[in-house]
């Protein structure tokens, strides 16, 4: 019963048939194969535009590019204070870009409040050199506690990004969870709702090893080509990268591994509110559920197989844990079965 991550789930059959399907023969390097252009042309239908792809090989590596791509001297990003990028990066995006910093702003359950960034932004004239001046602004899709941002926050945030001549940046790690949540396309989720650049994660999700950055401004493309150099992150084999993607968005797959998850997720915030021993902390969006238990009660599922971590409270939880209580999570994905889910169900019932 492995609830700790979607890190911890292997690749799926497809996508390992792939990189095996690739493995042999000869294929040019650094990104100007055939699969790797095939793979391009494929995210310009995706994205229903052209865009620019960076393959990167972790989702820090694409946080950190994306916001760097818009660095500025005494540059300032903003992103939800217990966002990935500034909780759990170790200051990766301040060393790639040599000493921008980020702001936190609160919000309700992971999602930036807009009257909040607004208020933070505004602090900032760009004509004092002392304080820094506001260069980006950063949302995370789906969150950090499984929330998921609508199409309309989207382009309230984007409205504000754009009043005050910002970019918008999306941490797209679950971006597909998010999308098939939504119901919609990825081109409505981002760039028409004003999204700039995107961390387009395929890892957690089923890939072996596959995130990219996705750029909307071709302007900025070559720029964006020598920062991934000098960050270390351009592949030689890019063809690994490409045949993961290419497996990954044959015949929907990307989608229907992100549904799957949520579903389990779903499976699972049902059984944990008919439990006797966990309560439901609030309701999951994504592949994420989060719950109140007991640490002994907690401890004995532990004991038993099902492997899941304790969480810290996020701002804007109203809830009751009590002193004897924490909050935990718990993390579906394509590899988690109903048999899982049902028998975890059984041990808390």
């Amino acid at each position: 019963m492995y609830f700790a991550s979607d890190n911890w789930a292997g690749a799926h059959p497809s996508i390992a048939a792939g990189l095996s399907a690739n493995a042999g023969g000869f294929s040019t390097a650094y990104g100007d194969g055939v699969l790797d252009q095939a793979v391009y042309s494929r995210f310009n239908e995706i994205f229903e535009r052209e865009v620019a792809v960076f393959f990167v090989a972790t989702g820090t590596a694409a946080n950190s590019l994306s916001l760097t791509a818009y660095n500025k001297p005494g540059g300032l990003s903003f992103c939800h204070r217990e966002s990935h990028v500034i909780e759990d990066e170790c200051g990766a995006p301040e060393y790639f870009s040599g000493g921008s910093r980020l702001c936190g702003v609160d919000g309700a359950l992971g999602k930036i409040d807009p009257n909040n960034l607004e208020k933070a932004v505004g602090r900032f004239a760009p004509e004092i050199v002392h304080w820094g001046r506001p260069m980006a602004i950063s949302i995370t899709q789906s969150t950090e506690v499984g929330t998921i941002y609508a199409l309309d926050d989207i382009a309230r945030i984007s409205a504000i990004a754009r009043h005050h001549k910002l970019a918008l940046h999306m941490d797209g790690a679950r971006f597909a969870n998010a999308l098939v949540a939504l119901d919609t396309t990825p081109a409505e989720m981002t760039w028409k709702r004003g999204v700039d650049i995107v961390s387009f994660g395929g890892t957690k999700n089923g890939c072996w090893c596959a995130e990219a950055v996705v750029l909307f401004d071709l302007d900025r493309a070559k720029e964006l080509a020598f920062l991934r150099k000098r960050a270390a992150q351009l592949f030689s084999k890019s063809r690994f990268i490409s045949a993961q993607f290419d497996a990954y968005f044959k015949d929907g797959l990307w989608l229907d591994t992100a549904r799957h998850a949520n579903t389990m997720a779903a499976r699972l915030a049902a059984a944990i509110e008919d439990s006797a021993t966990a309560k439901l902390a609030w309701l999951p969006q994504a592949n994420e559920v989060f719950a109140v238990m007991k640490k002994t009660d907690a401890e004995k599922l532990q004991s038993a197989g099902a492997a899941f971590y304790d969480w810290h409270k996020p701002h804007g939880f109203d809830g009751h844990v009590g002193d004897d209580e924490l909050l935990y999570r718990f993390v579906t994905s394509f590899a988690t079965t109903s048999d899982e889910v049902d028998r975890f169900g059984q041990l808390i019932a």
